[in-house]
């Protein structure tokens, strides 16, 4: 296992907020040479204003692959002409049952939280052979518990889940590893917003998702961060599902 990642040039989609933000400052923080995306410009450019030298910004929609290939091209100028990570986070949610589901919702989901990040690997994959590098995909708990209400988003998550692990065994004899983290409830706006709380109610609703984690808390984007930093590290790991979910996965508490 390598001991730093120091001087690594490292891509994050999703970098303006939540899990992608918090997973920015955190690798940047390590000596990590980042680039984040997003589609808000503002949100990219402040965070990566507050970050300094080491990270870089582009404002990309990654469903769109003329994003997709400047966002590359944005990473592999930051880093020096290298590209050693691939974090696929940026995703959308969506609450949803069976009959509440049309053509155009579960599109949208499928394209930006499956499709996109799968096309963006694919981009990225002369770079990450180049330099032994690594994908780490974002998942999520709904691909482990049945939960009403999030059909599409489960769905994709599931996806990805099995994405992951395929990559692994097709891209490992190229030089390059794939995981995935598989985060619990996450303290990000996405989640915030998707309640349709104000901030308030939104705090409410927080401390009420603790009671889902055995562990007695939800996540910050830290926790996920630092699970990211550790398969960065761990050069013989590979087709790896890490649980970063503070024991949500395991549903022994009342849903």
């Amino acid at each position: 296992m390598n001991s730093s990642i120091e001087n690594l040039s490292i891509l994050v989609t999703g970098g303006g907020s939540g899990i992608g933000e918090g997973t920015a400052r955190y690798l940047c923080a390590q000596g990590a040479r980042v680039t984040i995306t997003g589609r808000r410009a503002d949100r990219l450019q402040a965070v990566a204003a507050s970050l300094g030298e080491r990270c870089s910004w582009l404002a990309a929609d990654v469903c769109l692959a003329a994003d997709r290939q400047a966002a590359l091209q944005q990473a592999l100028q930051h880093g020096g002409g290298r590209l050693d990570a691939l974090i696929n986070n940026a995703g959308i949610t969506h609450h949803s049952g069976l009959e509440g589901l049309d053509d155009e919702a579960l599109s949208r989901v499928l394209n930006t939280n499956v499709n996109a990040p799968l096309l963006m690997t694919q981009l990225a994959l002369p770079a990450l052979q180049a330099a032994k590098g690594s994908v780490v995909f974002i998942g999520s708990v709904h691909s482990r518990l049945a939960l009403p209400g999030r059909l599409a988003y489960a769905a994709s998550k599931g996806a990805i889940l099995t994405v992951s692990r395929v990559l692994a065994a097709e891209l490992g004899p190229k030089g390059v590893r794939v995981n995935c983290v598989i985060p619990g409830a996450v303290a990000t706006e996405i989640n915030a917003a998707a309640s349709g709380q104000d901030l308030e109610e939104s705090k409410r609703l927080f401390r009420n998702l603790a009671a889902l984690h055995p562990i007695g808390r939800i996540g910050e984007p830290e926790d996920i961060a630092q699970a990211i930093h550790y398969l960065l590290l761990a050069s013989w790991t590979t087709g790896a599902v890490l649980d970063v979910d503070g024991g949500m996965g395991l549903g022994s508490t009342k849903i």
